[in-house]
């Protein structure tokens, strides 16, 4: 067990503490929760790198962590009213189709590795950013200034053609003679 995996771990942890604030409508201590996960994805990452402290378990809990923190976030905050419920579904369904797609080659002894594309790391960043402006809006006390509307409309496009483009690489491989995508 490596340190940034014990960090993973505690971002894994924070989880249902910042859910359960989002519910109690303790939204200061919610987004704090949710600052003090991502500082942690950023030392984690940082410890691993620097200190060549990467592990394959690290590979697969880090981003099951921030999509664990993501997911339940959205999904909270959209059934607060914080969010549209619409935005909360698009941003579940794209997760959970790459998971999916991932088992399905899994269990057509066809086993995907997907490596994060661009379009992938930016829509994590954009999501992370509207998280942060949903509870620090709401922790702060101010208004979104009508912004909400039109960046709910923008992560939904930018995580519908995250979507496409890993759903694009997941055809490609699976229909492929050579197993190679």
């Amino acid at each position: 067990m490596t340190i940034p995996n014990l960090i993973t771990i505690g971002r894994l942890i924070l989880v249902p503490f910042v859910v359960a604030m989002i519910g109690q409508g303790e939204w200061g201590l919610a987004f704090a929760g949710f600052v003090v996960a991502g500082l942690s994805d950023a030392v984690d990452g940082f410890i691993a790198k620097r200190f060549a402290m990467r592990s394959e378990l690290g590979a697969i809990l880090d981003p099951l962590a921030d999509k664990a923190l993501l997911v339940s976030i959205y999904v909270a905050l959209a059934i607060q009213g914080a969010l549209p419920g619409w935005l909360a579904i698009v941003v579940v369904s794209r997760d959970a189709m790459v998971v999916a797609a991932i088992l399905v080659a899994w269990l057509m002894a066809r086993p995907l590795a997907i490596r994060p594309l661009a379009i992938g790391k930016l829509n994590t960043a954009a999501q992370i950013a509207f998280a942060a402006l949903v509870l620090g809006s709401r922790a702060f006390g101010s208004g979104l200034g009508g912004t909400e509307g039109w960046a709910s409309a923008a992560l939904a496009v930018l995580t519908a053609l995250s979507a496409a483009l890993y759903l694009r690489i997941w055809l490609v491989h699976m229909t492929s003679g050579s197993g190679q995508a």
